[in-house]
């Protein structure tokens, strides 16, 4: 019999000592290439050492561990990205613009305070200041030390799972340095992912020469090689990842916690992870002030690309005594840098039209460098900004992007013209269909008034199937402009009548996805409601709200159309205007003939109301939602006031009982303070749904002093223009915060801490501000 091609056991264990060897000297070499900057040998030992760990492995498979440097090389390619949730949500911070907005934040810690006093004097007050990085935000999982899991930022609840391309990252430990001390049994790290500006500038070169694409900035650059399928693509991009904060933390019973950010900061660095540059701790507002404006001095000089800073306070339990208000913390705020400018050139004014016929002046500009950002174009909004500017075309002009994000023309140097500029004069008929173009009284917008204009039938097409209207998964901008384009759909009508047979005719469109295409148009026609229907016809001022409290109120799309100016105005939500906009539409012929094909093809929905409380603490209050809840879906909570017996309204008015603020609330927020309208955050609302009663406060219910956890820094990609190719879409907003959800009034947090501290708890939920 032949002799077994198995190794002897001896040799085995030769390999796997020296598989562990290798990974801990390539570990460490690494950390000092990538991390600290400081190689100690050359690339070609580290390529050596290398070599022979693949060798290791590929000869012994069995050897091989998800934490081994060789799977930085990437090989491993998903047919698509799963999602899973975050174990803590993210929220906004507030920002600040001013040295004076980040002195009013001081003064809102102290009002706040339980015993200011105590807090001591502002000159000794602790703050740590990070540059706020223009990258994209990232979790990162260990468990026992090991990197498990890896996923994007998403919505804030729910990320992409992107552990295959996240291995690849050269600077991301796969396993925690262990020599520091002890190592968190589970450890959820927060960063952002970004890239070099010189290493960008390499890619897009390489990129150019290749044939293939060029990204737009850094961000998306990250962005984009992040979420490939295909992990090599990942490998291939100069990616970093700097971390700024940790989630959910589980330690070993009595393992010493870190009480303050820097402390914090000090240990992830320990455990083997880079840090975003020039942070620091900062004795009281002046430092703050002082390092504030070194940071924008040196702005353009930092490697990676920052659009200002985060502060926030140096104590942990301070920040968990202070707690949340419904939108962010007490305790951590967002400095932002003043907009970015360039002088550049007015090439041309040219005419976009959208969905409801507007016609959008775009500003054509020489293409100028922005704050990173190459900036060619600029949204100019309406005729009467173009003469409040004075604006001439070839004019010198100053560009900036508000907020570091959109870009916007902010004046022309009319003392620099020489007379070869020309005026532009707001055409008087549409660009696209040539019929007049109508500006009517008290708006600043022209119109084409057109219905069968192709521009706005792409547009109001494009709206009926997105998000916003019917919500048809798979069928997007893209192949509404071919269908239209081609003659193949004028009308959304048309849409459904669109065969398997038919869409193989396009390019790209293979069997499989026809069939999709097909099914999905004929389960949106099952699925839709009279709301959606009525968001998806693009009646000028119904938004989802309007379009509910209409749905209720009628019931059915005849019932509407039969409707009169004074029905409508008696509605909540409904003023003379939106009045006068319904009934345009409705008495428009070309309308009414969609309609009724609409009506043929049997997509016409009617309102079923559910089950009304009568008795319910809620039953006749009116209600306005704004913002994003931490747990909830608006949606789902306003189904849930609705059941309750509540009256949905989409604007706030003296006449409001409640508004309910999630993050991002805006105006709305800002109108029910002064007008001493109840404000209610998510867990106040559950509070009252259960019947508890009214609260007791009149005024914004605070959420309670919660662990204070994860803060991100993000910073939202540039905005597309009205019919412009998207940017990657991000998230959000500038700093995101994850906040463990408790109950209304709190005793003890889910470890079992009180606010007098955290001594000998195994779970621990810290904030990396």
């Amino acid at each position: 019999m032949a002799d077994s091609v198995s190794p002897p056991v001896s040799a085995l264990r030769e390999a796997h000592a020296r598989a562990e060897e290798l990974r801990s000297l390539l570990e460490h070499h690494s950390h000092f290439y990538y991390v600290l900057d400081a190689p100690q040998i050359s690339d070609a030992e580290y390529d050596a050492l290398f070599r022979e760990l693949l060798a290791l492995e590929e000869a012994h498979p069995a050897l091989v561990t998800p934490s081994s440097p060789t799977r930085k090389v990437g090989g491993e390619v998903l047919p698509s990205l799963e999602s899973r949730r975050h174990t803590l949500r993210m929220f906004s911070l507030d920002n600040a613009f001013s040295n004076d907005d980040f002195r009013d934040f001081v003064q809102r810690i102290y009002r706040a305070a339980d015993s200011p006093d105590a807090l001591g004097p502002q000159d000794e007050l602790a703050f740590w200041a990070d540059p706020k990085m223009d990258g994209l935000a990232m979790e990162v999982i260990y468990e026992r030390g090991e990197m498990t899991a890896a996923l994007t930022r998403g919505d804030g609840e729910t990320g992409e799972l992107v552990t295959h391309t996240m291995r690849t990252v050269k600077n991301l430990p796969l396993r925690l340095r262990q020599s520091a001390g002890p190592v968190p049994l589970r450890l959820e790290v927060r960063g952002e992912v970004v890239m070099r500006r010189d290493d960008f500038e390499s890619l897009n070169a390489r990129q150019r020469e290749a044939g293939g694409k060029v990204f737009a900035n850094p961000r998306n650059a990250a962005a984009g090689s992040v979420r490939q399928l295909d992990s090599r693509v990942a490998a291939d991009r100069p990616l970093m990842f700097l971390a700024y904060g940790v989630g959910a933390v589980e330690w070993e019973q009595e393992t010493p916690h870190w009480t303050t950010q820097q402390q914090i900061m000090l240990g992830l660095s320990d455990l083997g992870f880079q840090i975003p540059p020039q942070t620091r701790l900062c004795t009281g507002v002046r430092e703050v002030l002082e390092h504030f404006a070194s940071l924008g001095a040196m702005r353009g000089d930092l490697p990676f690309e920052i659009d200002g800073m985060v502060a926030k306070l140096n104590d942990l339990a301070l920040q968990e005594a202070l707690g949340f208000t419904a939108r962010f913390p007490k305790w951590a705020i967002a400095f932002k840098f003043p907009a970015q400018q360039a002088r550049t050139r007015l090439l041309d004014i040219q005419i976009q039209v959208g969905r409801t016929g507007v016609l959008t002046p775009v500003a054509h500009l020489e293409p100028v460098e922005v704050g990173g950002v190459v900036v060619s174009r600029a949204t100019l909004h309406n005729e009467d900004e173009i003469r409040a500017k004075d604006l001439m075309i070839h004019d010198t002009v100053i560009v900036q992007r508000a907020g570091d994000v959109i870009p916007e023309v902010v004046r022309a140097l009319a003392e620099e013209r020489t007379g070869g500029e020309l005026p532009f004069d707001f055409p008087s008929v549409c660009p696209v269909c040539q019929s007049p173009a109508v500006r009517e009284q008290g708006e600043a917008a022209w119109r084409c008034m057109n219905m069968a204009c192709p521009a706005v039938v792409r547009q109001s097409i494009a709206h009926f199937v997105s998000k916003a209207g019917l919500d048809i998964q798979g069928v997007g901008k893209s192949w509404v402009e071919q269908l239209v384009d081609r003659g193949v759909v004028q009308t959304p009508v048309d849409l459904f009548a669109l065969t398997k047979g038919r869409l193989m005719g396009f390019e790209r469109m293979g069997s499989k996805s026809a069939q999709n295409f097909v099914q999905a148009l004929a389960g949106a026609k099952q699925a839709a409601t009279l709301p959606r229907m009525l968001c998806a016809l693009g009646i000028r001022h119904v938004g989802e709200q309007t379009a509910r409290v209409l749905a209720q109120h009628f019931k059915s799309l005849d019932a509407l159309a039969a409707a009169d100016t004074e029905t409508l105005t008696a509605l909540p939500d409904v003023g003379p205007e939106v009045a006068a906009s319904i009934r345009s539409f409705f008495g428009n012929e070309a309308n009414r003939n969609l309609l009724e094909q609409f009506r043929e093809i049997g997509l016409w929905p009617v309102y079923e109301s559910a089950p009304v409380a009568t008795d319910h603490p809620l039953a006749g209050k009116r209600m306005v939602f704004t913002g994003t809840l931490p747990t909830l879906k608006r949606s789902a909570a306003q189904k849930m006031a609705e059941e309750a017996g509540a009256v949905l309204v989409g604007s706030v008015s003296a006449k409001v009982d409640f508004v309910v603020a999630g993050e991002e609330a805006g105006s709305k927020l800002d109108k029910a303070r002064q007008l001493g309208v109840t404000v209610l955050d998510e867990v106040a609302f559950l509070h009252l749904l259960s019947g508890a009663g009214e609260p007791q406060q009149a005024a914004e219910q605070e959420q309670p002093a919660l662990p204070a956890n994860d803060v991100r820094h993000d910073v939202s990609p540039e905005q597309p223009l009205p019919d412009t190719p998207d940017t990657p879409d991000t998230a959000g907003t500038d700093m995101e915060v994850p906040v463990a959800q408790q109950a209304p009034v709190v005793q003890n947090d889910a470890a079992g801490r009180t606010p007098s501290g955290n001594k000998g708890n195994k779970k621990d939920q810290h904030s990396l501000l």
